[in-house]
């Protein structure tokens, strides 16, 4: 026994040490958890950087000026306050300082850029954090062009609502985007909503002299173009230019709305100043002090340049995002307008009174049910069959059950039942194995935890009196609706199977025969050589391989069968994988399809599309939904995205009821838990596609699950059969071997 160690390869052994206990996180969880995580990281980035984090739109009224010091007041609109002592400065006489705030904005500021580099002029762009980071290259090009960079907060809020943390945060946040985008650090800053130096007060004041003390000037303005007014290019060029030859810092905005006529009125102003003797410069260079940037190397420069970069992805994510969802929009309203029609003209085709598929279907056919471990379920199951109003055989297959399946069956001595046995091989080779043992030329199949309704075999072969029928899907209800989860499936069902099939069956392209309910042509079956072992969705695999082989494929709407759906959501994310899995499984092997001629192109240009685009993708992208819909209510527009989600439910909500209506013995309350259905379980069958898309795109294998069965499920007006008996079948026991 080699118990208290591992072998190695060499075959020696190895001591696992001991006291530590490793737990590794399965890949199929681990990656659908980093993805929501990364995910998450970027949106929340995006509102960071989109001023929807954060953010603080206060703007404070003016306040007395009793704190400010009268040489303040009346002094320049620079303003050095680094030594603890404040001092002002004033631009020299025919010196102008154009300064550009709010920037850089991707329309108007190469459009300010262009007429400086016309004029020869240069500036100062007090840019803002946010935007720094969305436009790093214009930023890199305002430096490259010869222009002074300062700093105008991250978020633009009122610095005077602010702590001294908040404002740090947003100086370094700003210099974090100055150094990814240009890899400079800047001393200039001027504080959000401020304009004259006469205008300080007992507010903005304390604001000021921190900003010093923390090694910063602050730079205000002495002129204002109040071009954020839009007055006309006039007005703007009117205000902007100094009196009687004085030098002046005057204010600009390069960004925050329509600037269009702030670039008119720099092609008249620049020129016009350039006459009189106006020089267009920097602040340092006005002011003959050394430049305002200063270089960043090292840790800090990679900080920036990693932040602008994440800043960059989470941009192109959220359009990709955004683009996600506008196609998610559209396929979901076309899909549900589509089966909308369609279902309609199935349903007025089928229910007309002198339709048929031809001479009635009255011969005995051979009914399959495959069974591992169905001791709670298979009675109740059987003897629906055997009060079926159709003749037929019964053939329950056991597939190596251990809990005494096989002899409940045999126990209950019913004519016309047979019990094959055979080692447990899995679900294909047992329906194959029935095919064998089978007397009929039609067979139809059910799963061993179902029930059938006494008309159910008689509905659903009746479609074969059309020859150029193969196979016929079964209406699968679910049986256990009366918990909540119960409930939700009730509703996918109802909505799958009576809108969904009925489109596909216009269509000609349905994409399976349930496993719960569906009748095969023996010649059809025999001609794809019967179920297939390939794939984990067997019921899709055959689907598929019948429409390429040319068979028609229908739905029965009468042909009901009630079937047991899983009772928590462990179960419920095992069916569901195994499904999703199995139809992408199904989906690549029948994927030549497409470039085939006949029968077989024509499902492969019509139906492969329509269900890798309605069963694959627009299930994965349907969560963007709920995505956006969170981040819309925490950062707006809140009003707008409730509305566009309710609008979804609403489109949603019209075809269930349609499809309620369209079932006679289905009850609308059923729909009260719609909304919540939207909110919870699409998300869960949302990772559930996801884990399965990474098992096929990583080459991981999938078992067949065996689900706990309660037997609790009979059709209306039935019982459920006896008590579970035999081996294995005592109260809570669970095999987990694979199988259904």
């Amino acid at each position: 026994m080699n118990s208290p160690a591992t072998r190695g390869r060499n075959g020696r052994s190895r001591r696992a040490p001991r006291g530590r206990s490793r737990f590794r996180l399965p890949m199929r969880y681990l990656l659908p958890t980093t993805f929501l995580v990364a995910l998450l990281a970027m949106l929340m980035l995006r509102g960071y950087v989109h001023s929807e984090i954060l953010a603080d739109h206060r703007v404070r009224d003016a306040d007395y000026n009793t704190r400010v010091p009268k040489d303040v007041r009346s002094g320049g609109p620079v303003i050095d306050a680094r030594s603890g002592d404040a001092t002002t400065l004033r631009i020299p006489d025919r010196r102008i300082v154009l300064t550009f705030d709010d920037g850089p904005d991707p329309v108007w500021t190469p459009k300010v850029l262009d007429k400086l580099k016309e004029y020869d002029a240069h500036g100062v762009f007090f840019v803002t954090g946010n935007m720094a980071a969305r436009y790093p290259d214009l930023v890199e090009r305002m430096v490259a062009e010869g222009h002074e960079i300062g700093l105008h907060t991250f978020n633009h809020p009122d610095l005077s609502y602010q702590s001294t943390g908040r404002i740090d945060w947003e100086l370094s946040q700003n210099q974090l985007a100055l150094a990814g985008a240009a890899g400079i650090r800047t001393s200039l800053f001027r504080p959000p909503y401020s304009s004259f130096s006469y205008a300080m007060d007992n507010k903005s004041w304390p604001v000021t002299e921190y900003i010093g003390s923390r090694g910063y000037l602050t730079v205000v303005n002495d002129t204002d173009s109040e071009d954020w007014k839009r007055p006309g290019v006039r007005a703007i060029v009117e205000r902007a230019t100094p009196k009687d030859g004085k030098g002046a810092i005057i204010l600009m905005h390069d960004s925050g709305g329509d600037r269009s006529q702030t670039v008119a009125a720099l092609d008249t102003l620049l020129p016009d100043l350039a006459e009189r003797g106006y020089t267009f410069t920097r602040l340092t260079t006005a002011l003959d002090a050394p430049s305002a940037h200063t270089p960043v190397t090292g840790s800090a420069l990679w900080k920036g340049r990693a932040f602008v970069s994440a800043v960059a992805v989470s941009e192109r994510i959220t359009g990709v995002l955004v683009v996600g969802l506008a196609v998610i929009g559209v396929l979901v309203l076309a899909r549900f307008g589509l089966m909308l029609l369609l279902s309609f003209l199935h349903a007025r085709k089928v229910r007309r009174r002198n339709f048929g598929w031809g001479p009635p279907v009255t011969r005995p056919v051979s009914v399959l049910v495959p069974a591992y471990n169905e001791s709670a379920c298979i009675e109740a199951t059987v003897r629906s069959l055997a009060a079926s109003e159709h003749p037929i055989e019964i053939i329950v297959i056991d597939d190596g059950s251990t809990d005494g399946t096989a002899d409940l069956v045999e126990a209950m001595r019913l004519p016309r039942v047979r019990v094959v046995r055979q080692r447990n091989a899995g679900k294909p080779a047992a329906l194959n194995n029935g095919i064998r043992h089978a007397r009929y030329d039609i067979v139809v199949m059910m799963d061993g935890d179902t029930v059938f309704e006494p008309a159910t075999v008689r509905e659903l072969v009746q479609p074969f009196g059309d020859p150029r029928v193969g196979a016929v899907a079964g209406n699968a209800k679910v049986g256990n609706r009366d918990s909540l989860i119960g409930a939700w499936q009730h509703i996918e069902y109802v909505m799958g199977f009576n809108l969904d099939r009925r489109m596909y069956d216009i269509l000609g392209c349905m994409p399976t025969i349930p496993g719960a309910v569906g009748a095969f042509r023996r010649e059809a079956l025999d001609r794809v050589g019967g179920m297939s072992e390939d794939t984990l969705a067997e019921d899709t695999d055959v689907t598929m391989a019948l429409h390429r082989d040319g068979w028609r494929v229908v739905y029965a709407e009468n042909a009901r069968a009630w079937t047991e759906a899983p009772e928590s959501v462990q179960q419920l994310w095992s069916q569901r994988y195994r499904w999703s899995y199995g139809t992408m499984q199904a989906i690549w092997k029948h994927r030549r399809a497409v470039i085939e001629r006949g029968p077989s192109g024509r499902f492969g240009r019509v139906g492969l599309p329509f269900v890798s685009l309605f069963m694959v993708v627009a299930p994965l992208l349907a969560p963007l939904i709920d995505v956006f819909l969170l981040y819309g209510l925490v950062f707006g527009p809140t009003g707008r995205t409730v509305a566009a989600w309710f609008g979804v439910l609403v489109v949603q909500a019209v075809c269930a009821a349609y499809a309620f209506r369209l079932d006679d013995k289905e009850r609308m309350t059923h729909l009260i838990s719609l909304p919540l259905q939207q909110i919870l379980y699409r998300q869960l069958m949302y990772v559930v596609l996801l884990q399965s898309w990474i098992t096929a795109l990583t080459g991981g294998r999938l078992r067949w699950q065996k689900l706990r069965r309660t037997g609790a499920v009979e059709a209306p007006g039935g019982s459920s059969g006896r008590r579970p008996q035999g081996p294995g079948a005592a109260a809570g026991a669970v095999d987990r071997r694979p199988y259904v």
